[in-house]
Formats: C-alpha cells, structure tokens, sequence
C-alpha cells in the first residue's frame, strides 16, 4: 500500500475517533450506563473497503450506453486474528467452527 493511502487511511480513522470521542451523546449514554453502576468499555469495529477508480472510466461511461456492474472488490489481510476463549464460545454457539493455528 502507498504511503499516500496510508496516510489518508490514518486521517479518517483519526477524524472517526474524533468524533466518537466529542460526541455528547455518547458520553450521556456511557455516563447513565456508569451511574446504572456498570463500567464501560467500548469497542467499535469498522471495516473500510477501497478499489482505486479507473481515471478513463467518467469518459468512457459519457460515450457509450452504460451497463451496470458490479466493481470487484479486492481485500488485504492485514495480519493474523487471534481469537479468545469468548471469541471461540461466540462462534460455537453461532454453529461457526474455526481453524484455528495453536
């Protein structure tokens, strides 16, 4: 990956967790939660796909009937998951079985 993509990547997970974090309305629902006697941990995933766009496709499209399709989208494994015993009850009872690498 380039590092101009990299460093875009970066930015957004930055302003995402920027605006977790200032939103009042979160830190309302974690305060009543906090107050109920409870602590609080948050976890938000977010997955972030990205397919780099033809420059000539805009022309093409201008010229010719246009059908339809589905872009292809390609994935990159970023490293290994390692899972947890919940991790490994949560997929059991969801009848989901892993391979897992010990």
């Amino acid at each position: 990956m380039d590092e101009p993509l990299k460093r875009l990547m970066q930015e957004l997970g930055n302003a995402i967790n920027d605006s977790l974090s200032e939103s009042d309305r979160i830190a309302e629902a974690i305060g009543e939660i906090k107050r109920a006697g409870y602590d609080v941990f948050l976890v938000l995933e977010a997955t972030i796909g990205f397919n780099r766009r033809d420059e000539h496709a805009d022309d093409e499209d201008d010229e010719a009937e246009v059908t339809e399709e589905e872009p292809k989208r390609t994935f990159e494994a970023t490293g290994k998951i390692k899972f947890t015993s919940q991790d490994h009850r949560f997929l059991r009872a969801l009848k989901i079985a892993v391979d897992d690498e010990r």
